[in-house]
C-alpha cells in the first residue's frame, strides 16, 4: 500500500528521482522559485535518465513513464494538494525558514514538511511554523545511496517519525532514526574526515591523489576524502563544518581554510568541473 499520493521535492531533482524510481505510485512536482527553475530540475533528471538508457541500465519506457509523472512548476502552482514536501535548498537557515513559511499559505493542513538539511537545526527551521518539520536526509547520489537519516525535531511527533520511516522503506531506502544534533550521525563523523584531508593537503604532507590512495588502500575506504568532498560539494562540506564549529565551539571542528578558499574560488567539485581534482 502506497503511503504517498503526491509529493514535491523543492530544489533537488535527485530526491524526485529516488521516489519515482522506487515506483511508489505517487505523482510528483519539481518545485522552485519559478516555473523555469523547476523545469531545469526536470530537464536534469531527463538527461540523467537518457545516460542510463544509453548504457542499457534503464528501459526507455520506464524513463518516459517516470518523467510523465513529474509536473514542474512554482510552489504556489503545484504544491497545494501534496501529501509530503521535501525541501532541498541550500544550507542556509533563512532560506529554509522562508520556504516553509511560504508553503504554509499554499498546502493543506495534512501536508507533511520534511527537510533534506545536512546539518542545520530542524527545531529552529520549524520554529514559528503551523506544523512540525522532520529531517529526511538523503545521501549523494540519492538514487544509489540506500540510507535516509530520519531526524525528529523538538516539535516532531512520534506519529510523523513513524510515517516517514514507512515512506523511506517504500522508497527502497534503509531509514535510521536519529536524535537532532549538529551534523546528525553521518556528517558528524564523515565531514571532519574530509576536513582533516584538506588540512593534510594544505600542510603539504602528500598530494591530493596520494591522500585519497592512502585512505582507500590503508583504511579500505571505497573513495578518498578529497574525491568525496568533490562529489558531495566542497561548499556543502564547508557549510557542515561551519555548523559543527558554531554549535560545539570545539577546535576539532575548525574548518580548514583551504575549504573556504576553494568555495571562494567557485571550485566546488564535480558540479563545477573542478575542486580538489579536475573533471
Amino acid at each position: 500500500m502506497n503511503t504517498l499520493h503526491k509529493f514535491a521535492a523543492l530544489a533537488l531533482s535527485a530526491v524526485l528521482s529516488v521516489c519515482l524510481l522506487a515506483g511508489c505510485g505517487a505523482s510528483a512536482s519539481s518545485t522552485a522559485s519559478s516555473a523555469a527553475s523547476a523545469q531545469k530540475h526536470k530537464d536534469k533528471l531527463a538527461a540523467g535518465y537518457a545516460k542510463r538508457v544509453a548504457k542499457g541500465k534503464m528501459a526507455q519506457e520506464k524513463a518516459d513513464a517516470i518523467l510523465a509523472k513529474i509536473v514542474p512548476g512554482a510552489k504556489e502552482d503545484v504544491c497545494g494538494d501534496c501529501d509530503l514536501i521535501v525541501e532541498c535548498s541550500k544550507e542556509e537557515m533563512g532560506m529554509k525558514k522562508s520556504i516553509f513559511t511560504d508553503l504554509m499559505g499554499i498546502v493543506g493542513p495534512d501536508c507533511m514538511f520534511a527537510t533534506n538539511t545536512s546539518s542545520l537545526s530542524i527545531t529552529e527551521i520549524a520554529n514559528g511554523l503551523d506544523r512540525p518539520v522532520i529531517g529526511m536526509h538523503f545521501f549523494n547520489p540519492a538514487p544509489v545511496m540506500k540510507l535516509v537519516e530520519v531526524i525528529a525535531a523538538e516539535q516532531t511527533p512520534q506519529e510523523m517519525v513513524d510515517k516517514i520511516v514507512e515512506i523511506s522503506k517504500e522508497l527502497g531506502k534503509t531509514p535510521v532514526v536519529v536524535k537532532e544534533a549538529a551534523g546528525f550521525v553521518v556528517n558528524r563523523i564523515l565531514v571532519p574526515l574530509i576536513n582533516e584531508g584538506a588540512f593534510v593537503l594544505s600542510e603539504g604532507l602528500a598530494s591530493a591523489e596520494d591522500i585519497d590512495i592512502a585512505m582507500q588502500l590503508g583504511a579500505n575506504h571505497p573513495m578518498g576524502p578529497l574525491h568525496l568532498a568533490d562529489l558531495v560539494g566542497i561548499d556543502i562540506a564547508l557549510a557542515v563544518m561551519d555548523v559543527l564549529y558554531a554549535e560545539f565551539a570545539d577546535s576539532k571542528y575548525r574548518p580548514c581554510p583551504l575549504l573556504r578558499k576553494k568555495v571562494r574560488a567557485g571550485k566546488l567539485g564535480i558540479k563545477t568541473g573542478e575542486g580538489f581534482f579536475k573533471y
